[in-house]
């Protein structure tokens, strides 16, 4: 019974495999072009049926969408291109014909489109750069292509955000064409293999995992082991005292303490001695000083 799982789940991942270098396409007018829809098929083959379908000129304008870096998950999700999808599923009634292909292998040129739409037609050619969000639009009736070109979606969630900003510029786009004889071809690219290559990431690692050496896994093993102990000591010292924690008799604390201590010696030492001078009363009185005495010696050398 397992045989069976397997041999699925190895088809599975193999479809998966298939479809990672294919992006959608989406062609919608509202003149008489094309009748079905495939869901799996080449640049080559649509550009093929493009030549032979648009050699007749049926619109007056052209607008050519290129957006870089899709997949067809990218359109799935709910609310990420309203206008969009109700003009690739047909709700809208002034849509005649429609030709959405969900996977497409390999890159539709909308450089060669132009040229070629310019040369049968004879079209004039007008260039949007959308990443400014500003265009004009001629009000003549002669054939004219309108090349729109989209900046890649970024990374992350906000994906489906500027799939909605792109989808509301096609939408005002579309409403000021001078003319309602309009064709769409909305071409786009796969993602790039560096987002591949993200993506796949989780599944290479494990998978490696299992194919390194025992003596490598051992020493990976031992490896988490340390950085798991190092987050144990860590979380553990948070929850020690404060005395434990942070050192507070640091050695610039003890050696200002030293000076501060010698200091103190020096000035005890300078006080005591001030202290320790002693002088008589005897001193300090005129009658009994030197000067008295030499007076009296004078006074009895005169008398003799």
């Amino acid at each position: 019974m397992r045989f069976p799982r397997l041999g699925a789940f190895a088809l599975s991942i193999a479809a998966v495999n298939a479809f990672q270098d294919t992006s959608p396409f989406i062609l919608f007018s509202t003149s008489d072009i094309f009748t079905s829809s495939p869901g799996l098929a080449t640049a080559s083959s649509i550009h093929s049926k493009l030549n032979a379908e648009l050699k007749t000129c049926p619109s007056d304008i052209y607008v050519i969408v290129s957006q870089p870096g899709v997949s067809s998950t990218d359109y799935s999700s709910k609310g990420s291109t309203p206008y969009l999808k109700k003009w690739a599923s047909g709700e809208d009634k002034s849509i005649r014909s429609r030709f959405t292909v969900s996977e497409v292998v390999g890159e539709i040129d909308t450089g060669v489109l132009v040229e070629e739409l310019e040369q049968t037609c004879g079209s004039g050619t007008l260039s949007i750069d959308a990443s400014t969000g500003l265009f004009d639009i001629v009000d003549d009736m002669k054939p004219r292509v309108i090349k729109v070109d989209f900046p890649a979606f970024p990374q992350g969630q906000e994906r489906s955000t500027s799939a909605r900003v792109n989808d509301l510029f096609l939408y005002n786009l579309i409403n000021m064409l001078p003319s309602t004889k309009y064709t769409v071809i909305y071409a786009t690219t796969p993602l790039s293999p560096s987002h591949n290559h993200d993506a796949q990431e989780p599944t290479s690692l494990y998978e490696m995992d299992h194919t390194l050496s025992p003596l490598v896994h051992m020493d990976l093993k031992r490896d988490v082991s340390v950085h798991e102990s190092a987050s144990k000591n860590s979380s553990n010292s948070s929850s020690l005292p404060l005395f434990e924690k942070y050192q507070y008799f640091t050695p610039g604390l003890f050696m200002g303490l030293l000076v501060s201590f010698l200091l103190a010696m020096i000035l005890y030492v300078a006080v005591s001695a001030l202290g320790s001078l002693q002088v008589s009363y005897a001193a300090f009185d005129s009658m009994n000083g030197p000067a008295a005495h030499k007076k009296q010696q004078q006074q009895q050398q005169q008398q003799q």
